[in-house]
């Protein structure tokens, strides 16, 4: 693959990553239910999915190969197909194994993200160590869940808000890091360290809901 195609790629890769930041916000703040809501949940949804594959086929690219590129990819990737087809677990019954196949895939990925620097550098690299164990529970989680199909049908709109979130998170930090808004290890990690309250406050929030439903 010449220069001149992948420099137009990671100009594709950078653009849907900016709309996805755009319409992510978007999904967030407007009424869930709503179509304003569903219309951008879909834009960021599409244009964060053809981002994240592009940047697996620029990460292994010749003198643009990045393992890090790469396994951030994969992570973000996994939240955002696996928050959108959370969406299905509202039916009685639902075929797990693309979900399964996700799952093991993250957990996969994300103990490379920690031992392979480990091999390689003989070093541990405390940035993907730190999403690999994240993306590991997540998927190791989700692997437990998928065993009780019975009690998927009350926690899809947790596992879609929870990762939903998280695949915005990713495209946030992106945007810190490569625009280098935060300098340092801190632009890595306080987008998550904030969105992580707020998928707290909303699964919290879902909590309460549903205790006065009953």
């Amino acid at each position: 693959m010449s220069e001149e195609v992948i420099s137009f790629l990671i100009f594709c890769h950078a653009a849907l990553g900016g709309l996805a930041l755009i319409a992510g916000f978007i999904a967030i703040v407007a009424q869930k239910g709503l179509k304003v809501h569903k219309v951008s949940g879909k834009t960021f949804f599409i244009s964060m999915v053809i981002s994240a594959i592009l940047s697996l086929l620029i990460a292994t690219q010749p003198n643009h190969k990045s393992p890090f590129l790469l396994a951030i990819g994969i992570f973000t990737l996994y939240f955002i197909i696996a928050g959108a087809r959370a969406l299905r677990f509202k039916r009685s019954q639902t075929n797990l194994s693309v979900d399964k196949f996700l799952s093991t895939v993250m957990m996969l990925t994300g103990l490379s993200m920690i031992i392979l620097p480990i091999v390689i550098n003989g070093r541990i690299n405390i940035v993907l160590a730190a999403f690999g164990a994240i993306g590991t529970v997540f998927a190791l989680r989700d692997l437990s869940l998928y065993r009780q199909t019975s009690t998927l049908k009350k926690v899809w709109l947790k596992q879609h808000l929870g990762k939903m979130l998280g695949g915005y998170i990713s495209t946030v930090t992106a945007f810190i890091v490569v625009n280098q808004v935060i300098p340092g290890i801190f632009g890595w990690f306080a987008p998550s360290v904030l969105g992580s309250f707020y998928i707290a406050f909303w699964i919290r929030k879902l909590n309460t809901s549903n205790k006065r439903s009953k």
